[in-house]
């Protein structure tokens, strides 16, 4: 969980995010749609019978790591696949003891891949799952309707880890998405003595 494959198209290849857990018997990943993008053009046009590789081994530096009681996930876009794989296998396996907390940034509501799912889970697991969508441009017309969180995820992450009473020797911090976030995150936490496992965006 949290690893990601390169899978390709006739030689354009690009590593994607595995959102499956391990106990699923398909490969789910997470493509956002990218204009001019040369190999999510490719991916939009494949048709039932199509060609595609996919690489037999998985890279990423993000793991979870089960040493820390609580787990605070922060993404941006399709970086919320991998911590939907992490929580998954989790649950799969039955465990217990953990806190997971994903707080995920988007432009508009249609771009929370995931949302109902996670929404779901943190219904249905109260004390394990905890989901937080945040809207970065809420004044746009199309979020006249948005009544949850705004503002951007790295100016936001302080302000949760006070509110979910997250320590630092206690604490796994994981970003992950745009560079300038995963960035941001990774200097603002570390300075509070927080341990955090960083992924970002590559090409489409």
């Amino acid at each position: 969980p949290g690893k990601y494959v390169n899978v390709g198209n006739y030689g354009v290849k690009r590593p994607y995010w595995i959102v499956s857990a391990p106990h699923e018997g398909i490969l789910e990943f997470c493509i956002e749609r990218v204009p001019g993008g040369e190999m999510t053009a490719r991916v939009w046009t494949l048709q039932r019978g199509d060609m595609i590789t996919v690489r037999a081994k998985s890279k990423g530096k993000l793991w979870l790591d089960l040493r820390f009681a609580a787990h605070l996930m922060v993404a941006t876009g399709t970086g919320i696949g991998p911590f939907v794989s992490m929580v998954r296998a989790y649950l799969q396996e039955g465990r217990q003891g953990h806190t997971f907390y994903l707080v995920h940034g988007a432009r508009y509501p249609e771009d929370f891949a995931y949302q109902t799912e996670l929404t779901h889970l943190a219904a249905l697991h109260p004390h394990l799952v905890t989901y937080v969508p945040v809207l970065s441009r809420p004044a746009e017309a199309r979020k006249a309707e948005w009544t949850g969180e705004t503002g951007r995820v790295s100016g936001l992450v302080t302000q949760y880890i006070k509110q979910f009473a997250l320590a630092p020797r206690s604490t796994q911090l994981y970003a992950c998405g745009h560079p300038g976030m995963v960035r941001e995150v990774k200097e603002r936490l570390r300075q509070g003595g927080f341990r955090v496992q960083t992924e970002r965006y590559w090409k489409a």
